[in-house]
């Protein structure tokens, strides 16, 4: 009897999964890897900056004797995954670790990786006894990043290590993961996710600090404006950020979820308010300047303490104080801070 019921139970699966594959074929399942570093939500691909581009098959550049850089010298084999330095670094996908991978051998503080080789097996397929074919095999390298091990089996979004402090080698690069298929094709596809992972109702900032639940934008006063594009003093450029208002002293705030980086030092004078952090996540990247965090580095939510605002009344006596905020990017953050939610 017991081996009648299972029979027919495996009848039953293997009609099922065989209906299953039909419209979900193994080459199609999981066929977008996962995200790869924390606050890169989308997998975004580094853009251009003055070390050269990171798409694949981005002309590569070498620094001339002169300073300069001239290209010609190749092609980038792979893409690169914008990653703040030291923030999370997960799997793409479950498969195997090997390594270390040395792709600079030149032993620098980025120097280090690791390879995943997916199985390719279907996990679900015991259950059928057919002969299905496997999943993708994919492998990848992944560069600048020092792995928690480099042997053993990982899992699809698991923590894989952390991002390598690229700035310390390149300074003023878009620090990014070197992602390299392992048969040099382009894995921008894959790394593409199917839908956006954050509801639109979260694209607002929280409020940035306490006392000023609207995140209402400084006015202007004589030493200039907070709004973005405001001409600066003596006519030297644009204001390429916001200046949202903060008592000096007051608590500072997560405006949204992601991995913090710094300390960013704005005015490069090392006067009382000469302090400030870098956050990167949920698709955006801020420097929030005029204010001691409560650290540099490591994760913080939307909402949850960052730190103080700095005595802006001993540098600039009658400022309206505040907090300067300026997207990585240098577009306009206004839009974003509208209507804080108080959280």
């Amino acid at each position: 009897t017991k081996k009648f019921e299972f029979s027919l139970f495996s009848s039953f699966a293997r009609e099922v999964f065989a209906k299953q594959l039909d419209a979900y074929p193994p080459q199609q399942q999981h066929r977008h890897w996962a995200q790869i570093c924390s606050g890169n939500a989308m997998n975004k691909i580094r853009g251009c900056d003055r070390y050269g581009c990171g798409s694949f098959g981005a002309d590569r550049y070498r620094s001339g004797a002169s300073g300069t850089w001239s290209s010609g010298h190749g092609k980038h084999m792979g893409v690169d995954v914008i990653c703040a330095d030291g923030a999370t670094v997960y799997a793409p996908f479950s498969g195997q670790l090997s390594g270390p991978i040395r792709f600079f051998h030149n032993g620098n503080a980025i120097d280090d990786g690791v390879q995943i080789r997916g199985s390719g097996k279907c996990n679900r397929c015991f259950l059928t006894s057919l002969p299905l074919p496997s999943l993708p095999g994919y492998c990848v390298k992944l560069v600048c990043i020092h792995p928690i091990r480099y042997h053993g089996q990982i899992h699809r979004g698991q923590q894989l290590g952390r991002m390598l402090p690229m700035q310390r080698v390149f300074p003023g690069i878009i620090s990014h993961i070197h992602v390299e298929n392992c048969d040099h094709s382009d894995p921008t596809p894959l790394l593409t996710p199917v839908s956006p992972p954050f509801p639109q109702q979260d694209t607002r900032w929280a409020t940035v600090c306490s006392g000023n639940p609207t995140n209402e934008l400084r006015g202007c006063d004589r030493y200039g404006c907070g709004y973005y594009g405001a001409p600066r003093r003596n006519g030297k450029g644009k204001h390429a950020g916001v200046d949202v208002i903060c008592a000096d002293g007051a608590t500072v705030y997560a405006p949204f979820s992601g991995e913090l980086s710094g300390p960013i030092k704005f005015f490069h004078n090392g006067n009382t308010i000469d302090d400030g952090v870098q956050l990167r996540g949920s698709g955006f990247c801020v420097k929030l300047i005029c204010i001691h965090p409560i650290r540099y580095n490591g994760r913080i939510s939307k909402g949850q303490i960052l730190g103080k605002m700095l005595p802006m009344q001993r540098v600039f006596p009658g400022i309206t104080s505040h907090v300067h905020i300026e997207n990585c990017d240098h577009s306009d953050p206004t839009s974003n801070l509208e209507r804080g939610k108080g959280q």
